[in-house]
């Protein structure tokens, strides 16, 4: 399948999951990353039973703070 990796086409074999496919993109500091599939973020807890379709767009993001 074809999936949206951060703005990039990719090609994974399909039915990973959203905590196999942070695994595989070696993402830093997997336990404090945000993940927006199609748009939608999807709850940390939900990681390991939201299968990724071909054609769905995901990127992963942090949330930092600070400031004055």
């Amino acid at each position: 399948m074809i999936i949206t990796v951060a703005g990039e086409n990719k090609e994974y074999e399909s039915g990973i999951t959203v905590k196999k496919l942070i695994e595989l993109e070696n993402v830093e500091t997997p336990e404090y990353v945000t993940v927006s599939l199609n748009d939608e973020f999807i709850d940390g807890g939900e990681f390991e039973s939201t299968e990724i379709k071909n054609g769905d767009r995901i990127e992963f993001l942090y949330f930092m703070g600070g400031g004055r």
